[in-house]
Order: C-alpha cells, then sequence, then structure tokens
C-alpha cells in the first residue's frame, strides 16, 4: 500500500499531512487559506518528491542502508 496524503481543515485554513503505509507521519504542510493553494502545494510535493536530491548536513555524512 501507498502512502497517503491527509487534508485536515481549521478555523484558519486547511493543511495536508503525508503519511507513510504504515501510518507513520512522514510531513506535514504549512497552512493554506484555500483548498486550491493546498491541492497546489500536495502536487508539488507528488512533482518534486520523486526527482528531488538529498543534500547532507549532518556534520557526519552517513551511507543510506
Amino acid at each position: 500500500m501507498a502512502g497517503r496524503f491527509e487534508v485536515l481543515q481549521d478555523g484558519a485554513g486547511y493543511h495536508f499531512r503525508l503519511m507513510a503505509a504504515d501510518g507513520s507521519l512522514v510531513a506535514e504542510s504549512p497552512k493554506f487559506k484555500h483548498l486550491k493553494a493546498l491541492v497546489d502545494g500536495i502536487n508539488a510535493v507528488r512533482e518534486n518528491a520523486a526527482t528531488g536530491i538529498v543534500v547532507d548536513h549532518s556534520n557526519k555524512s552517513r551511507i543510506a542502508a
């Protein structure tokens, strides 16, 4: 099963959570005033996640297992 985007609404607007297949939280968005902006944010994450590069700013570089 793939991860999922959960859309949430509160008095200040909308935000989304990206959840892994096991139910753990991967990422949470900032607040969006409009639902269209939230959908655009989800689409941006979908488009960029697969092609994004990894930049390691930690003190010690690690080799990914």
